[in-house]
């Protein structure tokens, strides 16, 4: 596990590249945000709220038991110790597209919203897909009509594609699935 500088009162970013380096109450509140940032309509993994915590919980234990330095990173942040938000950072082995990596459940606890947490955290991957596993872009898919094409084009990234109406939320909620890259790093 490696941790990124901080300042007085900054949020804490550090990655954890192993199952071992999580603990059971990293775990635990990682599993709490996702289903505070599900049930509030992030789209996150489990579009439909409320979500059942303890299928986030399944979800997050894999993401966990599947971490290795080469392919599979969570990168998280804390603010005075309690965690703010997080998002997993993955690479395909594959040698056809091994040189990308993808982001995936970028979020941020709700009552931080609004401090820079979730632009911290996808810079701070942005650093550690390009030093640490050699990546050459990053890409993301993102829900439309939220802000989020917004959000990641601030930090540099551009819409690469869009699949028009490809998620439906309820009837006659249909939203496109936009997909967005990082490269260079």
């Amino acid at each position: 596990m490696t941790t990124a500088p901080q300042s007085a009162s900054a949020p804490l970013y550090t990655q954890l590249t192993s199952p071992e380096a999580a603990s059971d109450a990293l775990v635990a509140a990682l599993a709490e945000c996702w289903t505070e940032v599900s049930d509030a309509g992030g789209a996150a993994g489990f579009p439909f709220p409320p979500v059942d915590p303890a299928e986030v919980a399944a979800a997050v234990d894999r993401l966990v038991t599947g971490l290795a330095p080469a392919t599979s990173r969570l990168v998280v942040a804390t603010l005075d110790g309690a965690l703010a938000g997080w998002l997993h950072l993955r690479r395909d082995p594959d040698p056809l597209v091994a040189h990308w990596g993808t982001l995936h459940h970028v979020q941020t606890r709700l009552g931080v919203r609004g401090r820079g947490i979730g632009a911290g955290l996808v810079r701070q991957s942005r650093v550690i897909a390009r030093d640490e596993m050699a990546l050459e872009q990053l890409r993301l898919a993102a829900r439309g009509g939220v802000g989020l094409e917004e959000f990641y084009g601030r930090l540099g990234w551009r819409e690469a594609g869009r699949w028009p109406g490809a998620l439906r939320l309820a009837p006659g909620d249909d939203r496109d699935e936009v997909l967005m890259v990082l490269s260079p790093l």
